[in-house]
C-alpha cells in the first residue's frame, strides 16, 4: 500500500497537516489563478496519475488529505487503471451530496460525493476524464448530519445509506471499491479539533471494524483518508492509527 499525502484543504496548502501514517509520496503543486476548480485541476491530475500508477502495479494506495474533495482525483486515477468507475463506500458524518444550488453555507467540501455521482461534470470530472459512478454502486456510511436537500436527494436516489454497525460484506457494492473515510465520521466527543465535529457518531474502533469488513472483500482498489481537523492539531495520529485497519 503506497501512502500518498496531499496536504491541502480544498485549494489551501496545509504543510503542517498531521496525518496518521508516514507518506511514501507527497504531492504538491503551485496553484495558479482562476476559480477553485481551475486551481486544483493540475494538482488533482498529478494525484490521479500517482494513484493510477500504483493500481496498475497491483497496489491499493492510501491517499491522505485535509478534505474530501481529493476523492475526485483518487477515483479518476482508479478509473484510468481499471478502465471504468469503481464502486464507492463513503464513511462520513455528513452526506457530502449538496450542490452549488442547494448549499446555504457555500462550503464546497459539502459536495464531493454528489460530484462523483455525476453532478456538474464540467467542474472537475470532465477536466480529469472521469466518468460518473452509478448511484446504485455507492454506499453512504453514517451520514448522520444531513441538510433537508441532502435528505431529499438521498431518498430519491439509488444510493444506499447505512450506519457503520449495519455495514457488512454483503452491503459492499460489486466490483473494485474506492473506500473513503472522513475522520469526522467518528463521534466528535472522541476526536477533538475536527473542522466540523458531529455528536452521536460511532467510536473510532467501531469505524475501524466496519472498514475492516470492507477491506475483507479483497476488492478495495484505493483508500481516501480525510484528516479533516484544524492545521496544527496534534496528538490524533496515534489514536487514529490504533483504530484503523492499515
Amino acid at each position: 500500500m503506497t501512502r500518498i499525502l496531499v496536504p491541502y484543504h480544498l485549494d489551501e496548502h496545509r504543510p503542517g497537516l498531521e496525518v496518521p501514517y508516514e507518506p511514501d509520496l507527497t504531492v504538491t503543486r503551485e496553484l495558479g489563478g482562476g476559480d477553485l476548480w481551475e486551481r486544483v485541476t493540475p494538482l488533482y491530475a498529478d494525484v490521479a496519475e500517482a494513484v493510477a500508477a500504483d493500481v496498475r502495479d497491483g497496489g491499493a494506495p492510501l491517499v491522505m488529505s485535509g478534505d474530501c474533495m481529493v476523492s475526485q482525483a483518487i477515483v479518476a486515477g482508479v478509473q484510468r487503471a481499471i478502465g471504468g468507475p469503481p464502486s464507492v463506500v463513503w464513511f462520513d458524518a455528513h452526506g457530502d451530496v449538496q450542490t452549488l444550488e442547494t448549499t446555504t453555507s457555500g462550503y464546497l467540501g459539502g459536495i464531493p460525493l454528489r460530484l462523483l455521482a455525476g453532478y456538474r461534470p464540467e467542474l472537475l470530472a470532465d477536466r480529469l476524464g472521469m466518468a460518473p459512478v452509478p448511484e446504485d454502486r455507492i454506499v453512504l456510511v453514517d451520514g448522520r448530519d444531513l441538510d433537508p436537500p441532502e435528505r431529499d436527494y438521498l431518498t430519491a436516489s439509488d444510493i444506499r445509506h447505512v450506519f457503520a454497525a449495519e455495514l457488512d460484506t454483503a452491503a459492499v457494492p460489486d466490483g473494485p471499491v474506492y473506500l473513503h473515510i472522513d475522520l469526522d465520521v467518528v463521534d466528535g466527543a472522541e476526536l477533538p479539533d475536527l473542522l466540523f465535529p458531529t455528536p452521536g457518531g460511532p467510536s473510532a474502533d467501531e469505524v475501524g471494524q466496519a472498514m475492516r469488513r470492507v477491506l475483507d472483500t479483497g476488492r478495495v482498489a484505493a483508500v481516501g483518508l480525510g484528516c479533516t481537523w484544524h492545521e496544527g492539531a496534534n496528538g490524533h495520529a496515534e489514536q487514529v492509527r490504533a483504530a484503523l485497519p492499515f
